[in-house]
């Protein structure tokens, strides 16, 4: 039988040589290697952060040397907020959100637009004839307000309407009101609650409600002309500037690009890690949203994340016209090297553009299931 002593002795130089093959070069970062960053979502999970939680499942942050907890959102958490207060490295927002924040004496700055157009959309049955702003007038206008409404009260002001003395009812954060007739019109994203309706019986029918059954106002519109730029990437700019913040989140947005480039080419794969998740809504809902947030995304023309100036001046003309924003934004607001640099580090083999992106056709279920 082996002494005491000589246990002990073959049990360090065993330990010593697993220590040693782990050190190798080839070896991932190990936990106490890898840089803690904490990203802030704007709402619970759901295939609108889809990139993220495919980077998180298919190792991208970790490869990356990233350790990142995504933080859920919801109706009780202010995203902007998170972040400002060091709550949180890095969060995503919609872009007039965080320069209202900014305007305020936040010390926030964009690094990376993902979402090239908006999703946002008025909806409300062709019975009530409500097709453009100006329809609106008089009429029960639905919205969840709390920072969702710039584009509507924008083109509710374009229509010559006033947004202060118009009926605007803050809204659920469903479509109830709609489909109960509290409300004339609605505000819904295309890739949530205008497929929440789609999800409905119409009652006179039996079956589910038809694209044909709805109006919809589309921001995007160059009749309406009030689009803003919507979920960005965001961090305070104080943060940037400490340390190796900046290497830190150039990486985050490599991994995080990557994420977003898988669930364009295998949306499927990535509704289900939504789902793994802890998403509560059903996988054909989860389909339709991962099938219309890819439409927002791509393509992107300069390259996925990259701020494209003439939408950025569009939106700061809209918000400051209509008194989203007291002013422009000052130098600074946002920057595009982090994303850039990540763009190249992930090369020219990869398609960072999505240029031949074509939507599929999304069959929705009874409640989303």
């Amino acid at each position: 039988m082996m002494s005491l002593s000589k246990r002990f002795a073959w049990l360090a130089a065993i330990a010593l040589v697993a220590t040693a093959c782990s050190g190798g070069s080839g070896a991932s970062p190990s936990a106490a290697a890898l840089t803690p960053v904490k990203f802030q979502l704007q709402w619970v999970p759901q295939a609108q952060f889809a990139g993220y939680f495919a980077a998180l499942d298919q190792g991208y942050y970790k490869d990356a040397g990233l350790d990142v907890s995504l933080l859920s959102g919801g109706p009780q958490v202010n995203n902007v907020q998170v972040v400002s207060t060091g709550g949180a490295d890095i969060g995503t927002a919609w872009l007039p959100n965080m320069l209202q924040a900014r305007e305020g004496g936040a010390d926030l700055v964009s690094i990376a637009q993902m979402f090239q157009r908006s999703g946002t959309r008025m909806a409300g049955f062709k019975d009530k004839n409500i097709t453009t702003p100006a329809a609106m007038a008089g009429k029960k206008i639905g919205s969840w307000l709390g920072g969702n409404e710039p584009e509507l009260f924008a083109a509710l002001t374009k229509a010559g309407l006033d947004p202060t003395k118009e009926n605007v009812i803050k809204q659920n954060f469903d479509m109830s009101g709609l489909l109960k007739g509290d409300l004339d019109v609605a505000q819904a994203m295309i890739y949530n609650e205008y497929a929440q309706v789609l999800e409905a019986k119409n009652p006179a029918t039996g079956q589910l409600y038809q694209p044909s059954d709805l109006n919809l106002i589309d921001f995007n519109d160059p009749s309406v002309g009030t689009a803003m730029l919507q979920d960005q990437i965001f961090a305070k700019d104080s943060w940037l500037k400490q340390g190796n913040n900046a290497e830190t989140a150039q990486k985050f947005l490599e991994a995080s690009f990557k994420g977003w480039i898988y669930c364009r080419d295998n949306p499927q794969k990535c509704v289900d890690i939504v789902l793994k998740n802890g998403s509560q809504l059903g996988a054909s809902h989860q389909a339709w949203q991962m099938n219309e947030i890819n439409g927002l995304i791509w393509p992107s023309p300069n390259g996925v994340g990259i701020m494209d100036k003439t939408l950025w001046q569009q939106t700061i003309d809209i918000a400051t016209k209509y008194k989203v924003l007291k002013a422009a934004p000052t130098d600074g607001a946002y920057r595009t090297d982090l994303a850039q640099k990540a763009l190249d580090a992930l090369g020219s083999s990869v398609d960072t553009k999505g240029a031949n992106f074509a939507k599929q056709t999304i069959t929705l279920k009874e409640g989303g299931n």
